[in-house]
């Protein structure tokens, strides 16, 4: 795994690059037809829409597939945005026409197309070869009629990743088992260790994590029901498990535990660099970001540990258009970038865990190290953790927008807001944003 963080700054920049070139073209080739692909002198053109860094043409696999498949041709635009890109995947649905044979579908849209856009998808239920997901994957972007809107790539299982240097100099320990044991089974112990942290820390102006809202997510991501029930209704402001993540979160922030640095918002690639704090909860996807941001002269500084609790932060799906005049040849190139075999692919690349319960059981995944994070058995970790992911995940349309709502909320906390009126201004917040 030692060139896991040179493959993502490669791919990141690849992919800011294309998904320049994708927004200037907008809708793209495709002529009268619904989507991009098509069939012409015995040769089949098939489109693709990706979002950020999903691994699939960073890593070499569409090349592969074409080999493969000398008759096929794969053109796979990616937008480095996920939320320009689902803007534009929504207009281009409502319209009809400038959508791609293929499209990335993000978790916290899948129940927004589920529910509203289902006819536009082609249906992977009954597709051979496609039993290999984890139990709960391939729920989270199905009908309630049990039509199967695409296939899983990658998911977001949890750990802590930390300053093993700044433990040491907070008198606590530095080896990952014995770090884990610190706050195992509950995310109140991880605040306690923060505590000991700011009291015992010696060695400059350090905080002991990163955002309150990294917390608040990884807590409430640990749990079936988050803001909607299997219903459908919202209950963000009457759920227990919401309401114990937004006050232990806002316990670290009144605290000073936290840097008040948001993770993917203005200042926390520098925090990151500059080592502003000790801990971030991290999802598997985001050891890569930590690596690139962080630096060669933090490499070696940071380790892994195992959560308190499992939690699902992330993960998508690859959905064909149901009007794609290549829907079969689509579908089948989707079938086949989800097989355990390319998701144990891009996880040995770039290190996106795999949904594929099958692919988790690869040598190549269970046996896979980041020298980054001080050689942590990060296939080891992410992997037990993606089994104590709940079986269950109810999603709701809004999920995304609310997410960010109580990031928003308790970035006010850690600024000095009262949490009550913090806590109060959220609901409006969100009142206003989901209607």
């Amino acid at each position: 795994m030692g060139t896991l963080g040179s493959l993502r700054t490669k791919a990141v920049a690849t992919a800011a690059a294309v998904g320049a070139l994708a927004l200037v073209a907008g809708c793209g080739g495709g002529g009268d037809s619904a989507t991009g692909g098509g069939k012409k002198d015995g040769k089949v053109t098939i489109t693709m829409g990706l979002f950020g860094v999903m691994g699939i043409k960073e890593t070499g696999l569409l090349e592969q597939y074409e080999k493969e498949n000398p008759d096929v041709d794969i053109k796979a635009e990616i937008a480095g945005d996920e939320q320009t890109y689902y803007t534009a995947l929504q207009t281009r649905l409502a319209a009809g026409n400038g959508l791609k044979d293929i499209q990335g579908i993000e978790i916290g849209r899948a129940k927004e197309i589920t529910e509203t856009q289902s006819d536009k998808f082609a249906d992977f239920a009954g597709t051979a070869g496609t039993d290999h997901f984890l139990p709960w994957k391939q729920s989270q972007v199905s009908t309630a009629d049990g039509k199967v809107l695409g296939l899983g790539t990658d998911i977001g299982p949890m750990a802590v990743c930390y300053r093993k240097d700044y433990f040491e100099k907070a008198g606590l320990p530095t080896d990952r088992d014995e770090v884990g044991k610190l706050w195992e089974g509950d995310w109140s112990k991880y605040v306690e260790v923060g505590r000991s942290f700011k009291k015992d820390f010696k060695g400059g102006d350090v905080a002991y994590m990163d955002s309150a809202s990294g917390l608040f997510n990884a807590m409430v991501y640990g749990h079936s029901e988050q803001y909607y029930d299997e219903k459908g209704e919202l209950i963000h402001d009457e759920n227990p498990v919401v309401e114990e993540a937004w006050g232990l979160s806002s316990d670290a922030a009144e605290e000073g535990l936290t840097a008040k640095l948001r993770q993917f918002q203005p200042g926390w690639d520098p925090g990151l660099a500059n080592g502003t704090f000790a801990t971030a909860v991290c999802p598997a996807w985001m050891l890569s970001h930590i690596s690139e941001k962080a630096g060669d002269a933090n490499k070696g500084k940071w380790d892994v540990a195992r959560a308190p609790k499992g939690a699902n932060w992330g993960g998508s799906f690859l959905g064909v258009i149901e009007k794609s005049p290549v829907k079969e040849e689509a579908q089948k190139l989707v079938a086949w970038l989800t097989a355990p075999e390319q998701q144990a692919h891009i996880f040995k690349e770039i290190g996106n865990i795999p949904s594929s319960e099958k692919a988790l059981e690869s040598p190549d995944v269970k046996g896979a190290k980041s020298e980054y994070f001080s050689d942590a058995p990060i296939g080891e970790i992410f992997g037990a953790a993606a089994k104590e992911i709940p079986d269950k995940q109810v999603l709701g349309r809004k999920d995304g927008t609310i997410k960010d709502t109580f990031s928003q909320g308790l970035a006010l906390v850690e600024q000095g807001t009262a949490r009550d009126k913090a806590w109060s201004t959220t609901m409006e917040r969100i009142e206003k944003a989901v209607g």
